[in-house]
């Protein structure tokens, strides 16, 4: 689990290979990730855009902005966790994935809160022989 806090705003991420989603023959890897934003501050917020860097594991960078996420832009009162799952192919087998999400308060103030980086890498294939 991997975690950030910007302004009492907790972001968790988990993420996972789908194995069944990816063809190594092919050069296609894919990811999914598991995020967790926990409203710990004291203001409502809502989630307006994120941001994503991506870089494969030979240094290419992929850059993805968009409003919202998984096509909502959820509302967060103090207390309030949102959750949703979504994924990333890759063309190798690792990659990083790191960014941030753009809120805005009550008052109209607009702020970005960071996703930490996060490592995108195979499970352990290794078979140990008794």
């Amino acid at each position: 689990m991997y975690r950030a806090v910007t302004r009492n705003i907790e972001v968790q991420v988990r993420p996972f290979y789908l194995e069944d989603r990816s063809d190594p023959s092919e050069n296609r890897y894919v990811w999914g990730y598991q995020i967790t934003i926990d409203n710990q501050s004291d203001e409502f917020v809502q989630l307006l855009s994120r941001y994503w860097h991506i870089t494969d594991g030979t240094g290419r960078v992929e850059e993805v902005r968009g409003a919202g996420v998984v096509g909502d832009q959820p509302e967060l009162n103090p207390g309030d966790s949102y959750q949703y799952t979504s994924g990333c192919p890759l063309s190798t087998p690792s990659g990083i994935m790191v960014g941030h999400y753009t809120m805005r308060n009550k008052r109209g103030e607009a702020f970005d809160i960071a996703i930490p980086a996060f490592s995108l890498d195979l499970p352990d294939t290794r078979r140990t022989v008794n």
